[in-house]
């Protein structure tokens, strides 16, 4: 797996890898169905806490997915992410942000947030993994792909409190 910046060459990989209804779905800005052109205004917008996701196999490489962190405002930072279906349930998405999370923590971020839609347990499991603490609360949230709102589960990370996908590091201490 390799993780990279988005360049703008890659606006038709990625506008084929997250082509697909069942990953859209679970995602709030991206719209279906995704264009060309989507994946070029996204490409054009990059920041450096994002990265393309790759996978390699039998000496081939290809866009699996996108994770990052982005500034939810006030010093809050979100962890989103997203995989083509070839790549789920092959632990990317973990491992992935596990590497994510140390570069947060090691540029001084303390606390990230995330959410997932209540239909998709899996990304649950996911945040689980990398120590997440449900929040307790469920918020309707608007989704492009979905054309409504989706209701999502809230979860927070303390990264000054907590290992990388080590499960809760105040139960040790």
């Amino acid at each position: 797996m390799t993780l990279r910046p988005g360049w703008p060459e890659d606006a038709p990989a990625l506008a084929r890898a997250i082509d697909h209804e069942a990953v859209v779905r679970n995602l709030s800005r991206v719209p279906w169905p995704y264009s060309i052109e989507a994946a070029e205004t996204f490409l054009a917008h990059w920041t450096d806490t994002r990265f393309l996701v790759f996978e390699h196999q039998g000496g081939s490489v290809a866009l699996i997915g996108c994770i990052g962190i982005d500034s939810a405002g006030d010093e809050r930072h979100e962890l989103g992410y997203w995989y083509t279906p070839s790549a789920w349930g092959k632990g990317y998405a973990t491992e992935a942000a596990r590497g994510v999370l140390a570069a947060a923590r090691a540029a001084g971020i303390r606390r990230v947030t995330s959410r997932h839609a209540v239909d998709n347990p899996a990304s649950g499991r996911v945040l689980r993994k990398l120590g997440f603490q449900p929040t307790g609360h469920v918020e309707p949230l608007w989704s492009k792909g979905r054309g409504g709102e989706m209701a999502c589960i809230g979860f927070e990370l303390d990264l000054e409190l907590q290992g990388l996908g080590c499960g809760d590091m105040r139960a040790a201490a």
